[in-house]
């Protein structure tokens, strides 16, 4: 019954957001009050709050867990999302998004090769750079304009938008995950790249098969093409984003690997498929950009890159100088959590750097970038409120012991199975909350709670890579929190904004269904056999 009870606020957001459809951040503001009214009612007549705060007042423990989860929102998760967005409206200010994009569409005249670079190869770097949609829109929208139909269209970008999501807007849900999982509530770099690579390898499967389902969609009738092209894709960039979690961390796996995953195919294109005289051939006209015009064009998301990997562990001495230098560290009054940022290490600067010399290069002012930048920020303001509702509200959740008791609860219902549903667990925060990053602060602390619970808490080695059972388990959260990407309403809502389908969410919903639920149990089998068997 207290599982139950504690578990009220998260079934709340789920009943808000699909039963009565009401918004992300109205419906985070009222699950946070609900969620705040139990902790300082029912948690102390219910007997689950942790013992270290037994002699302490509940609403000392409830004030300063909001007030954490408000700081760990802000620094740096918000910071992420709004400049991740503000690299991108550079991008579509300047009109050097037309030349990337057209530069795409110039590289394969093959059918099948040309939908996989820009959902699987564009949509990728778009989704390790900014995320929060742009990944679906901007693909689909290129889509449409060389004749795809809207709905093609549509679930094809969905489902191309899924292995990239736990490592988006520069790796943000993986880091996040990380954060929420350990101890000290900040992530070593270590345990940042511990997590990172458990994901990759939960994922690895889906390298393979999710071009080739792309590919398949296109044109069915060529089964042995696309299984080289998903075979040939699938290891160049799997091999690339496992290195890059594995020895950088979780910042650039999405990024480089998509980037590796786009030279494969033009590696591929040029070997066996270039043949402009094929009748299947997309013809486009050809436009001539020199290098000036491409460095340009690239200026703002290659900056980025460039800063991204000079500050971490690839660049030692930078990467030490900036971890060492202007870090604010306090611990929370009651909590004793430790609050740790680092204002030069931090990705969300990088992504400002890059963002803003990249902006001037491609001829905006400094004053002009600084206004943009209030606009995103303004125009960001209801996923603020909703992210920091949802963090609030977890590490109140966590700190209270609501959390633990709903592990407990799962824990007790599935046994030794539970490592099969933790998938399930991440696909139903992003299904509801339309983010896997938001899905991570939800049930992250859960799953390691119940890895906990259920004896999870040794050394394992898991496809040959050493690790804790406990990250592994957590891991999986945000592994499957890719698969309730394809139904989230919010991912479905920027689909048919892009494809000027409205009213066909329903529609699109259906059709994207059997590859979530799919992603779903090849992620639990992923997961269970890594634990248990291999």
């Amino acid at each position: 019954m207290t599982a139950i009870i504690s578990a009220i606020p998260i079934l709340l957001l789920i009943v808000l957001m699909m039963g009565f459809k009401v918004s992300g951040y109205r419906s985070a503001i009222v699950t946070l009050i609900v969620t705040v009214v139990l902790a300082l009612f029912a948690v102390p007549v219910m007997g689950i709050m942790p013992e270290k705060y037994a002699e302490t007042s509940i609403y000392d423990v409830t004030l300063w867990s909001v007030v954490e989860g408000l700081l760990k929102a802000c620094f740096p998760i918000i910071l992420i999302i709004i400049f991740a967005i503000f690299s991108y409206n550079i991008l579509c200010e300047t009109k050097e998004i037309e030349t990337i994009k057209t530069q795409f569409i110039q590289m394969t005249s093959d059918k099948g090769l040309l939908v996989l670079l820009l959902t699987w190869g564009l949509g990728g770097v778009l989704e390790g750079m900014a995320g929060f949609g742009t990944a679906v829109a901007i693909p689909a929208a290129i889509l449409i304009s060389l004749g795809f139909k809207p709905m093609f269209s549509a679930v094809i970008c969905l489902v191309a938008n899924t292995v990239a999501v736990g490592f988006g807007a520069v790796g943000l849900p993986a880091t996040t995950l990380a954060n929420q999982v350990t101890a000290s509530g900040a992530a070593t770099p270590e345990e940042l790249c511990e997590v990172a690579t458990f994901i990759i390898l939960q994922l690895s499967l889906m390298f393979y098969i999710t071009p080739f389902l792309i590919l398949m969609l296109t044109d069915h009738k060529k089964i042995l093409k696309n299984i080289g092209i998903a075979l040939f894709v699938g290891t160049c960039s799997i091999i690339v984003q496992f290195c890059c979690a594995h020895f950088i961390g979780p910042e650039t796996p999405a990024i480089l690997g998509s980037v590796a995953a786009i030279c494969a195919m033009l590696i591929y294109n040029r070997l066996f498929l270039h043949n402009p005289a094929s009748k299947d051939a997309v013809h486009v006209e050809k436009q001539s950009f020199g290098m000036l015009k491409s460095l340009k064009a690239w200026s703002v998301y290659g900056l980025i890159i460039f800063f991204i990997l000079i500050s971490s562990k690839i660049v030692p001495p930078v990467n030490e100088l900036l971890n060492q230098s202007l870090v604010t560290k306090f611990d929370i009054p009651v909590i004793g959590n430790a609050f740790k940022f680092g204002w030069l290490s931090n990705a969300g600067l990088m992504i400002f750097l890059g963002a803003v010399i990249g902006g001037m290069i491609q001829g905006l002012s400094f004053r002009k970038l600084m206004v943009m930048l209030a606009k995103t920020t303004v125009a960001l303001h209801k996923t603020v409120v909703t992210i920091c509702c949802l963090v609030a509200m977890a590490m109140l959740m966590n700190n209270t012991g609501m959390t633990n008791d709903i592990a407990k609860g799962l824990v007790a219902l599935t046994g030794s199975l539970f490592p099969f549903f933790a998938p399930l667990i991440g696909s139903i925060g992003t299904f509801v909350t339309g983010s896997a990053t938001n899905a991570n602060i939800l049930f992250g602390k859960l799953q390691a709670t119940a890895a906990s619970d259920l004896g999870l808490v040794n050394q394992g080695t898991f496809f040959g890579v050493s690790g804790s059972e406990t990250n592994w388990l957590a891991a999986a959260n945000c592994a499957g929190s890719e698969g309730g990407k394809l139904l989230s309403p919010q991912s479905i809502a920027i689909a048919t904004a892009a494809c000027n389908m409205e009213g066909k969410d329903g529609d699109i919903m259906r059709k994207t269904m059997p590859f979530a639920i799919f992603w779903i149990l090849m992620n639990g089998l992923m997961v269970f056999l890594g634990l248990h068997v291999i």
